[in-house]
């Protein structure tokens, strides 16, 4: 029996929303009605188009949503109910309408006869490749309650990781954010109320207040449109970069900065690494693994990198002699990867390169982010002092003149 989310009014008025089966859209209006609610909309819930898109979006659950679900649904399954009543339990206690649209809409077609990773699937935007891949390999190989805790566990890393990365960068860059403010405000309005009274009596400027004075000018008669071709720059560079062959030259380019590339290399290998570990260790061949961890990697050249290893292992090749050929990938990686085949024990070694890689980038962002604060406000500290000694240099000059 399909589910259908709606959206109806009840008799104050007020806006509800909810997922209820039906056999159609009709008898899902009838019964709103006879629970004395004025249906608005009614949307089978499905993937694509017709995924309920006017009642609550086509959004992802995010991270921590999809963690919570995962790991409710593996002690679900753990506990020996079935998939499709484990699913009904998700949707009874689901804290979000949009938790609860998804768990009905995969109870619907599981109880259709599909398997969880093909009703899944029906839903990208919210169960990417991976996940499903996982998902459909801990089905097969009988040990699904496993597969999710490990799969819950793999969501909340890399959420982890992504928010280490953004607060490591989001202060130094809203500090500089600050400074340009701060710097545009006093080139635009205070320097030259400032400077007005100086003109005014006719002596001679230093260097330092020409150069402040000549700024300030700049800045009151250029800096909309400077303003303006920034702005422009960066909407032309993001169209630019829609192009593969630029986007690739671009991603080659950061891989090659002293410290960006350093970056950019530890978090798409603890990505892509992170990934293997997790699909190889719930049985899922090597080469379907390389094919959905090339796409999780958003660096392109890695990406690449990925995909002429896994041509190379179907070739017969050794994965880390195949990985290494690029050169894009850590040493130290590869090492324990060449560790892990010799042993059998690939996926073991896979997630402790991905630990391994992961560590570094928090070395990286710690450093980083020490170093790029202090820099920061030591620059703001420069620009202020020139300033100020651009005002102060003229008064010191008047004070001479008067004794």
């Amino acid at each position: 029996m399909p589910a259908f989310a709606y959206q109806a009014l009840d008799a104050s008025g007020k806006t509800q929303r909810g997922v209820l089966q039906g056999d159609t859209a009709r008898a899902v209006r009838s019964l709103l009605r006879a629970r004395g609610l004025q249906p608005l909309q009614v949307d089978e819930v499905r993937g694509g188009a017709g995924q309920a898109r006017g009642v609550f979006g086509a959004r992802p659950l995010g991270a921590a949503g999809l963690a919570l679900m995962t790991r409710q649904l593996a002690t679900l399954v753990g506990a020996g109910l079935p998939i499709d009543e484990a699913l009904g339990a998700l949707v009874e206690q689901a804290d979000s309408p949009r938790q609860r649209t998804l768990a009905a809409g995969l109870r619907a077609r599981v109880m259709e006869g599909a398997a969880l990773a093909q009703a899944m699937a029906e839903f990208p935007h919210a169960f990417p490749e991976t996940y499903r891949a996982t998902v459909a390999a801990g089905e097969q190989s009988g040990r699904l309650d496993t597969v999710l805790e490990r799969l819950a566990d793999h969501v909340e890393a890399r959420d982890a990781l992504a928010q280490k990365v953004l607060a490591a960068l989001a202060y130094p860059l809203l500090l500089a954010l600050v400074a340009i403010a701060v710097v545009a405000g006093l080139l635009a309005w205070v320097v030259p109320q400032i400077v007005d009274v100086f003109q005014n009596l006719g002596q001679s400027l230093p260097l330092v207040t020409r150069v402040l004075i000549g700024l300030s000018d700049f800045v009151r008669a250029w800096g909309w449109v400077l303003l303006g071709i920034v702005v422009a720059g960066v909407f032309a560079a993001r169209q630019a970069l829609r192009s593969d062959s630029l986007r690739r030259r671009w991603h080659a380019v950061l891989l090659r900065l002293p410290l960006v590339g350093r970056l950019v290399r530890a978090a798409n290998a603890a990505g892509a690494l992170g990934t293997l570990a997790l699909l190889s260790g719930s049985a899922v061949p090597l080469l379907d693994a390389l094919g959905v961890a090339a796409s999780v990697v958003t660096n392109l050249p890695m990406r690449d990198a990925l995909r002429h290893a896994a041509v190379r292992v179907r070739e017969g090749s050794a994965f880390s002699r195949a990985l290494a050929e690029s050169g894009r990938f850590p040493p130290v990686a590869l090492r324990l990867i060449a560790s892990g085949e010799r042993s059998g024990e690939l996926p073991r070694m896979l997630d402790e390169a991905a630990r391994q890689q992961q560590r570094e980038l928090d070395r990286w962002l710690a450093a980083m982010s020490a170093v790029l604060g202090p820099a920061v406000i030591l620059l703001v500290g420069a620009i202020v002092l020139f300033v100020v000694l651009a005002i102060l240099l003229p008064i010191f000059d008047l004070n001479r003149m008067v004794k």
